[in-house]
């Protein structure tokens, strides 16, 4: 009896330590922020990543809509922003939304892709602590010259 009760503690002990390593550690969200250079509503080969643009991931009450948890983190050099989200929000809704752009001459959200909804929560599965969003964009002003071949290049001739 007294080996049946080591065994099984010697079974339980090490899932019990990595469930406590992985439910204390924070969430590393990670995403990035694009200048739409042809205009054309996705990433091409010429779109530009821009640093210094600021995100925000917002995570509101499923019924009600209350605010419940806000942070804000500015992209680095590469268009990429890190955060750290501390806490589980598995019975809310997250999502990042851009903020603001660096250059004014892209600095229009691209609807649809101005937004992305993000799972904080370990409650589903994912074991894993480094949750991604999609990448969100802006819009420039004026299209470079060269889109509308570059754009044709994407799509077939004959379908």
């Amino acid at each position: 009896m007294a080996n049946l009760l080591i065994i099984f503690a010697l079974c339980l002990l090490p899932a019990l330590s990595t469930a406590g390593t992985i439910t204390n550690s924070p969430f590393q969200l990670k995403g990035r922020v694009y200048c739409d250079t042809c205009r054309c509503g996705f990433e091409t080969s010429v779109t530009k990543y821009l640093a210094g643009a600021k995100v925000k991931v917002e995570c509101r009450d499923r019924d009600s809509l209350d605010l419940r948890y806000k942070l804000e983190a500015e992209t680095d050099e590469t268009g990429t922003y890190h955060m750290e989200v501390n806490s589980d929000h598995g019975d809310q809704k997250c999502e990042t939304t851009l903020v603001s752009s660096p250059d004014s001459e892209c600095a229009e959200p691209n609807i649809g892709r101005n937004r992305a909804t993000v799972i904080l929560t370990r409650n589903n599965g994912m074991n894993q602590n480094v949750r991604y969003a999609n990448a969100m964009g802006f819009m420039k002003k004026t299209p470079l010259a060269g889109c509308t071949e570059l754009i044709k290049s994407y799509f077939a001739e004959d379908i």
